[in-house]
């Protein structure tokens, strides 16, 4: 029986995960296989804590080139997250010519154009399912069973911990602050939040999946993001008497040459199947051109689901190592060097409906100051909420629009802070249908 040797950099979380798939999962692997997965090195700079994994120890090291050297090893999977060792790590394997996998959608939407070029240039694999949507083969989907479509759309809920936060605020009325806490407390977020609660991860995450959708470069920079710090109670409660649901959401639209790249707080019709995705659970929603549109369910982050699809990429890669060849399929879906030439859409640029909240002075004429600066922009209003009166204090108003421009609404909401007729920073959030 023919052995693919793979070596683990990173036993963190994840690490031990994918340790567990491949101990407890071998004869399936086997038989799925048809060759034997055998774990030859795993680093990692603490052994010291009890993973509840027993590995003899003649496997274990605390130096990373054991791993990349090892003349066993024909896969590398690197897990341990962040810029640097980690890319340094992954260049060295892909030099030695070693196939990779990693996790880490942090370092492939910041650095991936170099380690896709230099996988390419060494002929070697790159898997990276694991790096959006966890546990959820998003990326298989797009790379293998869309490729006969044009992807319009792509949008959805790529964090759990901002889904948790966001579901329990809404379930309990409870503010950003102390849901937060609550979620750092059961291990839902981490003690540094800024990367989830500020929308990074997500922007990361999209930034990897439009490039696989629309065939082009999407830099991580280019992506719009806003995260859910403002979102209060009560923009949850207002958004549910207009029939919405508030949702982080990172969405990618493609408009011929302009994309549109963005993570923010949005709302959605309740009715949609997004608006259902409740807790640490992620869903994606794709629309092609032939095949319509398709929502993908599941767990975003978490040991075991990530755990599956990292070793579904190390499968898919013994595969090809079997039979002698490599980038079989491209791993962005796309060709390299046929990435097309788009212009990222500045958000000013965005088209979408809004929801507006103002602390307004409950004096007369206020609303009509208030329309009157939106007109002037050619921004139109649905509908008008305003609720209590306590004359000469300020009572909330809250205003949906039609579909406008988002340099327009700023613009205005500029001047409206000009009248004297609100108090504060007015909330905006954006809505999609």
């Amino acid at each position: 029986m023919e052995e693919i040797g793979v070596g683990l950099i990173g036993m963190g979380t994840v690490g031990t995960g994918v340790v567990q798939v491949l101990l407890e999962n071998a004869e399936e692997i086997e038989r799925r296989l048809g060759a034997r997965l055998r774990l030859v090195k795993v680093a990692d700079r603490d052994w010291d804590t009890d993973r509840g994994v027993r590995l003899d120890s003649s496997l274990l090291t605390t130096d990373a080139d054991e791993v990349i050297t090892h003349p066993e090893v024909h896969i590398v999977v690197e897990l341990i997250g962040g810029y640097e060792p980690a890319k340094t790590f992954l260049l060295r394997a892909i030099e030695r010519g070693k196939h990779v996998v990693t996790a880490n959608k942090a370092l492939l939407a910041v650095h991936g154009e170099e380690i896709f070029r230099a996988a390419r240039d060494k002929g070697v694999d790159v898997g990276f399912e694991a790096s959006v949507g966890g546990g959820i083969p998003i990326l298989r989907a797009v790379r293998e069973g869309m490729a006969a479509n044009r992807i319009r759309t792509v949008f959805g809920i790529l964090n759990g911990t901002t889904n948790y936060i966001l579901t329990e605020m809404k379930d309990k009325g409870e503010s950003f602050e102390r849901v937060l806490r609550e979620a750092q407390r059961l291990g839902y977020a981490e003690a540094d939040p800024t990367f989830d609660v500020d929308g990074i991860d997500a922007a990361h995450k999209i930034a990897i999946l439009a490039s696989m959708a629309f065939g082009c470069r999407v830099p991580f920079e280019a992506v719009y993001t806003e995260g859910i710090r403002d979102i209060t109670p009560q923009d949850i409660q207002y958004a549910a008497e207009f029939g919405y649901d508030i949702k982080l959401l990172a969405v990618g639209k493609r408009d011929g040459d302009t994309v549109e790249v963005r993570v923010h707080p949005t709302m959605i019709p309740s009715s949609h199947l997004l608006a259902d995705v409740r807790g640490v659970y992620n869903a994606i929603y794709v629309d092609a051109d032939f095949l319509g549109p398709t929502l993908y369910y599941g767990q975003g982050a978490g040991r075991r689901p990530t755990a599956s699809a990292v070793v579904g990429d190390v499968i898919e890669t013994a595969r090809n190592l079997l039979k002698g060849v490599s980038w079989r399929v491209p791993p962005r879906a796309f060709q390299e060097d046929r990435f097309a030439a788009v212009r990222i859409k500045p958000i000013e640029e965005v088209v979408c409906q809004y929801y507006l909240r103002f602390m307004a002075l409950d004096r007369p004429g206020v609303l009509s100051k208030i329309s009157g600066v939106l007109g002037e922009y050619n921004i139109s209003i649905e509908s008008v909420v305003q609720k209590g009166r306590d004359a000469g204090q300020a009572v909330p108003l809250v205003i949906m629009t039609h579909e406008a421009r988002e340099a327009d609404v700023r613009h205005a909401l500029g001047e409206i802070g000009t009248l004297g007729v609100t108090l504060g920073r007015p909330a905006l959030i954006r809505i999609e249908g």
